[in-house]
Parts: C-alpha cells; sequence; structure tokens
C-alpha cells in the first residue's frame, strides 16, 4: 500500500532554526526489531536462535557487508529478527523471539544497509 507522508526537515545553522516540507511515496510496511528494553543475554541468546535454527538470513550482518555497521548487539539482532519475520511471518512466525522484539511501522534501514520487508 503506497501513501504520501509529509516530512518536515528541520536545521540548525548559524542564523538559527529552519524548516523545510517535503512529500514523498513512502511503502507502508512492518518490520521486526531488537526490544531496547531487553538485555543483552537474551538479545544474544534470540540473536543465536534466529541467525541458527531459525532460518534468518544473517549474512549482511557479518563483517565488512552492508549491515555490519554498527556493529552492536541490538543492530544485528534486529536485523536477524527482522530477517526471520519477513521470510516466514505468512507461514504462521512471529515477531516475539522470548519478548526480545516488536514490530515497527518505521523502516529501520540505513545508509547501505536495506531491511528487507514483504507486504
Amino acid at each position: 500500500m503506497k501513501t504520501r507522508r509529509k516530512l518536515v526537515v528541520v536545521t540548525r545553522g548559524s542564523s538559527g532554526v529552519s524548516g523545510v516540507n517535503a512529500t514523498e511515496d513512502a511503502e507502508m510496511g512492518e518490520w521486526c526489531i531488537a526490544d531496547e528494553q531487553t538485555g543483552d543475554e537474551e538479545l544474544q541468546i534470540a540473536l543465536d536462535w534466529a541467525c541458527g535454527r531459525g532460518g534468518a538470513d544473517c549474512s549482511k550482518i557479518q563483517r565488512n557487508k552492508e549491515c555490519f555497521l554498527p556493529d552492536t548487539l541490538k543492530d544485528h539482532a534486529s536485523y536477524a529478527f527482522n530477517s526471520y519475520y519477513q521470510k516466514y511471518k505468512h507461514k504462521g512466525g512471529t515477531c516475539y523471539f522470548n519478548s526480545a522484539a516488536l514490530v515497527t511501522s518505521l523502516n529501520p534501514s540505513h545508509g547501505r544497509c536495506k531491511y528487507e520487508y514483504f507486504p
């Protein structure tokens, strides 16, 4: 489902704060990301499961790949959780990971790192 989304960009310069309005086409979707309140030990267990038995594609979070940076447990877990979720959501897979993850409507892609989304 395509929708029009209005963006407001605020910049701060020597002459103060200014804003720019823009409108863009945005794909409305759902992505699965790590819950920031989850402890590192729980995140690591869930990440290991997702990349192992869970069948997530974790190749892009390996060193020198497009989603390796930022090199944090939360970011790597988010990518792996989303990979699993997108792959299996239409087959009964969930974004649960023992309460380590949550669904967001904000696309977590950044720079060269593109998070998959399958409607």
